[in-house]
């Protein structure tokens, strides 16, 4: 297992995220990895319709509040109190990391997406929703080689976002638009411990990127494959 798991994003997918990765990391055998949560938000009464929060927890930072969650079960956990921006990308996700990406923004995605470039090996699970559609895309570097391609490949609306993008409340005004479900947020969380879960305990997933759809109950996965499968 990595020595380090990086969740990014404590919000309305990363903080449903958390309980269940939390008794996931902390049941496994030891030495375990490292939980570092990182996020610049505080947890609002708004928030309590789509995120995994307790009143006493209302003005806390999400980081350091779920980082209390963690502990408690014995997990060795950093909070990292900060919104991911240049100044600290390179500081936060670092070689051999597991990066669970669950920021409400593109600017954020491309942010990780071209600093996991610079890396010989790491690995991005990356988790988005819509309303009541959601996705997961993963891109993993292995000796300095992309095995699915990148998020901006995958998508370009990624690489095309832009630094005036919304940052930190990108979840509010899509409520304030139409009302997001938490059935969606945890789909996409559900999603994306499965796939952490594989590469794991098997080493390897068969997909690069999984579709999700609230309405239908349905995923449905497809693979970007750029290397032998034994080389994954």
């Amino acid at each position: 297992m990595a020595s380090r798991i990086v969740l990014v994003g404590c919000g309305g997918i990363g903080s449903q995220l958390l309980p269940p990765l939390v008794r996931y990391l902390s049941n496994r055998p030891e030495p375990r990895s490292l939980l570092v949560l990182v996020d610049g938000d505080v947890f609002e009464p708004a928030n309590r319709s789509r995120q995994a929060c307790s009143n006493s927890d209302l003005g806390s930072n999400k980081a350091e509040a779920l980082a209390r969650v963690a502990r408690d079960d014995g997990l060795a956990c950093q909070a990292i109190p900060e919104f991911l921006d240049e100044t600290n990308v390179r500081s936060i996700v670092r070689e051999g990391d597991i990066v669970l990406l669950a920021v409400d923004n593109h600017r954020a995605r491309a942010l990780v997406d071209r600093h996991l470039g610079s890396l010989s090996d790491a690995t991005l699970i990356s988790g988005g929703n819509d309303e009541t559609d959601g996705n997961v895309q993963l891109v993993r570097r292995r000796d300095g080689t992309s095995v699915d391609g990148h998020l901006t490949e995958i998508h370009p609306e990624i690489g095309m976002a832009t630094e005036e993008e919304p940052r930190g409340d990108g979840c509010q005004v899509l409520a304030a638009e139409r009302p997001q479900l938490l059935v969606t947020n945890l789909m996409v969380a559900s999603a994306m411990l499965s796939c952490l879960w594989q590469i794991t305990e098997r080493g390897s997933v068969p997909y690069s990127e999984v579709y999700l759809d609230a309405i239908q109950n349905a995923a449905r996965s497809r693979s970007w494959f750029r290397v032998p499968a034994g080389a994954q």
